[in-house]
């Protein structure tokens, strides 16, 4: 790669940590907490008063954060640069009445989350992660990092047409894992977490429970130059943006204020408190200004000079199935990150978001790769549109190039995680 950042493999041996450690978007937003924490941000509660100082802080609403630095001399109009993330991932997730089972075989009722790729889902070891609320209405984050539940296949004998005809998977028929024999017993499960987690029995009031695989991130390839995971969709760009944001406080150079937006629900459309279709970035930049000593003009100047990055995972092109893609835009692992285009705003970049990234991209000396989807395949979408038309902020959509997206476990080039961060960071010193 010519004039490009010299990859560090580091980055990447964090980065698989940290999708390790956070199977649930309840724990990515406390790891990356902890990380600001070390950095010298502060948390601040939203029912608290704020100052308008200097520094680094941050905001934690169930599994979204966001967190901003406010530099020396920063006014109530200065612009904010914000990253854009989402911290869910398609999955399983436990139903309110959790206890079933069949023919003497005790399961697990799930409910199917986001746009899940369903068979990678089977014969595959899954542990149990989220949040459970007490009766105290306080909150423990639950890990169960073992072999505990199996979505079983049907075996071939009894399904001959399987590898000619394709497997077709009913929702609420064949995905209910198992992980055990015996009777079913109603509070089983919770009872079982709350033995984990070390709670009295009937402390558990409340769950967010989800199944993850427990298999760890790991190099791949003769050369170890890709890497296979879970939830790099979209943890990547979490981590990323955790990355720079702390990169960026320690610049001492800034002219605006950075602002790392980690939202919750994107796979399922962000509509939520939590996700980027709700209130929560729109409180917590309007607070900052105010606590500024800013009044609505103020915030209005400070949107109008915002620009945000939506970070977010993108087709690299498949090599068994080339013909999906469009032709002139074939994305490749290890070829920087893409910039994400689509006219009917699936996604929220034009000429001048290009002209944003290709600058912050060519300040890192990191090349970059376009991304459009063939005009014959429906086009995902992104946080992007949704924070540009919510909160009228130029917005520009962007992110790495995987195989295998939404599936258990995806594939992405072991250098682009470090070649994001780099652009990240040039985007948010300026």
């Amino acid at each position: 790669m010519t004039n490009s950042a010299r990859f560090d493999r580091g980055h990447t041996d964090d980065l698989m940590s940290f999708l390790a450690a956070s199977p649930s978007p309840y724990h990515a937003v406390a790891n990356a907490a902890a990380r600001l924490d070390a950095a010298g941000f502060r948390q601040v509660a939203e029912t608290d008063a704020w100052d308008g100082g200097h520094g680094g802080r941050y905001v934690l609403r169930g599994g979204a954060l966001i967190a901003w630095y406010v530099p020396e001399g920063a006014g109530p109009a200065t612009p904010f640069r914000i990253l854009g993330a989402h911290t869910d991932s398609p999955n399983l997730r436990v139903k309110p009445l959790p206890d079933t089972g069949a023919h003497g075989w005790r399961q697990v009722a799930v409910e199917v989350y986001g746009g899940a790729l369903l068979n990678t889902w089977l014969d595959r070891d899954l542990g149990l992660s989220g949040r459970v609320t007490l009766r105290d209405g306080s909150h423990r984050l639950v890990t169960v990092d073992r072999a505990l539940l199996r979505v079983p296949q049907l075996a071939i004998h009894l399904d001959r047409s399987v590898n000619t005809d394709g497997l077709k998977l009913d929702k609420q028929r064949h995905m209910t894992p198992i992980w055990g024999l015996g009777e079913v017993a109603e509070g089983d499960l919770i009872a079982f977490v709350e033995q984990e987690a070390e709670l009295p029995a009937g402390e558990i009031r409340g769950w967010d429970l989800m199944v993850h695989s427990i298999e760890p991130p790991a190099y791949l390839g003769r050369d170890r130059e890709l890497l296979a995971g879970p939830r790099m969709d979209n943890l990547l760009s979490v981590h990323a943006g955790t990355a720079a944001l702390i990169a960026a406080a320690g610049s001492g150079e800034l002219t605006t204020i950075p602002v790392l937006a980690a939202f919750d629900h994107e796979e399922n459309g962000s509509q939520s408190d939590t996700g980027a279709d709700g209130p929560l970035l729109g409180s917590v930049l309007e607070r900052s200004v105010f606590a500024r000593g800013g009044a609505y003009e103020d915030r209005a100047r400070a949107f109008a000079g915002t620009l945000c990055l939506s970070s977010d995972t993108g087709h690299a092109v498949h090599p068994n199935y080339g013909e999906r893609h469009e032709p002139g835009h074939h994305p490749v692992p290890n070829g920087g990150p893409i910039l994400k285009v689509n006219v009917n705003q699936r996604y929220a970049t034009d000429g001048d978001g290009r002209a944003i990234f290709a600058a912050a991209c060519e300040r890192a000396g990191v090349p970059w790769q376009s991304f459009v989807s063939n005009n014959a395949m429906p086009c995902g979408t992104t946080i992007g549109p949704i924070t540009a038309a919510r909160h009228g902020i130029t917005t520009v959509d962007v992110g790495v190039a995987i195989l295998s997206m939404h599936s258990a476990r995806e594939l992405c080039g072991a250098e682009d995680p470090y070649l994001l961060a780099n652009a990240l960071t040039a985007f948010l010193e300026g």
